[in-house]
C-alpha cells in the first residue's frame, strides 16, 4: 500500500510508488541528465521561484535547507560550528504550479553570539526541509546552541565538573553537533556542527571538532561527487575541518570561522579563540527531476 502525505509519496519507506507517469515542468535552471541508463530533465532551484507544472504527474526531488551559522567568540573562547541542513527526498505527484522556497544560510554569530539557524526550503505546502542549527555561543561553560534545526550546532568547551553539552537534538534526518572539549582553557576546541550523513565531532584539547559529513548528491543529479548539508568545523587554537567540501572550517587561533559555500545547505565554521565572527551558513537548494 502506498503511503502518501498531501500528495507526497515517500521514497524513504518500503512502500511501492504507484505506476503513474512522470509529469513535465519548467523553472530554475534546466539540464538533461542520465542516471542508471534513464534520461531525465533536471531542474535546479538556487533561489526562490516557481515550479511551473506543464503536465501533471510524478516528480522526484531533493531538498536542502539553509545551513546554520558558526558561533562568534571573545578572546580566549572558541565558537562551535553550525549544523548542515536537513535533507528531504522522494517522489511527489503534482497537478499545479508550486512555489519553490530556498532557505537562506544562517548568519555567523558576532563576538559571543550563537550562530543563526538556517532558513527552511520547501516545495509549496507539500514538503519542506528544516534549516541547520546555529553553533553554540560562549556565554558560559557548557552552553549549546539554542537554535534547533535539521542538524544540531556544535557545543562549547566545559569544565571537568560539568556535563559536556552535545549539539541540539534533532527530529528528522539530521544529526547532532559534537561536544566541546572538556575544559575551558584559552583556545579550547569547540564541537563541530552535525551534517546530513554524520554527527559532528567533539573538540579535543585545543583542537576544534570536525563537522559532520554531508550527502553526496551525484547519484541524483549525475556527474562528479558533490556534497550538500555538511556541518561546519568548531573553532580552537587549531580549527576543526569542514564536514565536506562546501562547509566552513573552524577558525584557527585569532581567526574567524569560514563561511559555507552558497547553495550547499552546509554550516559555517565557528570562530577561533580571538574576538571574531563565526562563518555564515550556506543557502539551500532544491533539485526536481522527471523522466523524458
Amino acid at each position: 500500500m502506498t503511503r502518501s502525505y498531501l500528495g507526497y509519496v515517500s521514497s524513504q519507506t518500503t512502500d511501492t510508488v504507484p505506476a503513474m507517469a512522470y509529469g513535465e515542468a519548467t523553472g530554475g535552471s534546466s539540464s538533461s541528465i542520465t542516471v542508471g541508463g534513464v534520461n531525465y530533465t533536471l531542474l535546479t532551484f538556487t533561489s526562490t521561484g516557481t515550479l511551473t507544472v506543464t503536465k501533471a504527474g510524478l516528480f522526484d526531488f531533493e531538498i536542502y535547507a539553509g545551513g546554520g551559522g558558526g558561533a562568534g567568540t571573545l578572546v580566549g573562547r572558541s565558537g562551535a560550528g553550525g549544523g548542515g541542513c536537513n535533507r528531504e527526498q522522494g517522489t511527489i505527484y503534482l497537478t499545479a504550479n508550486q512555489t519553490i522556497t530556498i532557505g537562506g544560510g544562517g548568519a555567523g554569530g558576532a563576538n559571543d553570539a550563537v550562530g543563526a539557524r538556517g532558513g527552511l526550503s520547501s516545495i509549496g505546502s507539500f514538503v519542506a526541509s528544516v534549516g541547520g542549527g546555529g553553533g553554540g555561543n560562549g556565554l558560559g561553560s557548557s552552553v549549546k546552541s539554542t537554535e534547533d534545526g535539521g542538524c544540531g550546532g556544535g557545543g562549547l568547551p566545559s569544565t571537568g565538573a560539568e556535563t559536556r553539552k552535545a549539539g541540539v537534538t534533532v527530529s528528522i534526518n539530521g544529526n547532532n553537533g559534537g561536544d566541546g572539549a572538556n575544559n575551558t582553557a584559552s583556545g579550547s576546541g569547540s564541537g563541530g556542527g552535525g551534517g546530513v550523513s554524520a554527527t559532528g565531532s567533539a573538540g579535543s584539547g585545543t583542537t576544534g571538532g570536525a563537522g559532520g559529513a554531508g550527502y553526496d548528491i551525484s547519484a541524483f543529479i549525475s556527474g562528479a561527487a558533490a556534497f550538500r548539508g555538511a556541518g561546519g568545523g568548531g573553532g580552537g587554537t587549531t580549527g576543526g575541518a569542514a564536514g565536506s567540501t562546501g562547509a566552513g572550517a573552524g577558525g584557527t587561533g585569532n581567526a574567524g570561522g569560514a563561511a559555507a559555500t552558497v547553495n550547499t545547505g552546509s554550516g559555517g565554521g565557528g570562530a577561533g579563540s580571538g574576538t571574531n565572527t563565526g562563518g555564515n551558513g550556506g543557502s539551500g537548494v532544491i533539485y526536481v527531476r522527471f523522466k523524458v
